[in-house]
């Protein structure tokens, strides 16, 4: 019942900018905390945005001031604008959610029960 899907990747040269998009089935986005993390090959996924139900967001020091998580609870869309763009943001890019109903989850993946499948954004130099 639960189900997320991402979309928006793509490739982008360094400066440049992608708006991911994930797509929430099966719960109210408005009642749940969401996120998006990275996972590059070889490393461990790692938080990237996240937004609380009360609203509040958190960044990823390594993002701050490039990306903007919002969402739009009409659509049950979640958002990942990512502007000036880095090679080290290249990653696979998953969207996540948690609906415990906490006030406050934060960026631990571990944190987070359910995922999609990813969308793969890459960043040249």
């Amino acid at each position: 019942q639960v189900n997320l899907v991402e979309s928006g990747g793509g490739s982008v040269q360094a400066g440049g900018s992608l708006r991911l998009s994930c797509v929430a089935s099966g719960f109210i986005t408005s009642s749940a905390c969401m996120g998006w993390f990275r996972q590059a090959p070889g490393k461990d996924r790692e938080g990237v945005a996240a937004i609380e139900r009360g609203g509040v967001t958190t960044f990823a020091d390594s993002v701050k001031g490039r990306f903007t998580i919002s969402q739009d609870n009409a659509k049950s869309l979640l958002y990942l604008q990512m502007n000036s763009l880095k090679p080290e943001d290249t990653a696979m890019y998953y969207c996540a959610a948690d609906f415990r109903g906490l006030e406050w989850v934060g960026l631990e993946p571990g944190r987070f029960g359910y995922w999609g499948q990813g969308s793969q954004v890459t960043v040249s130099s």
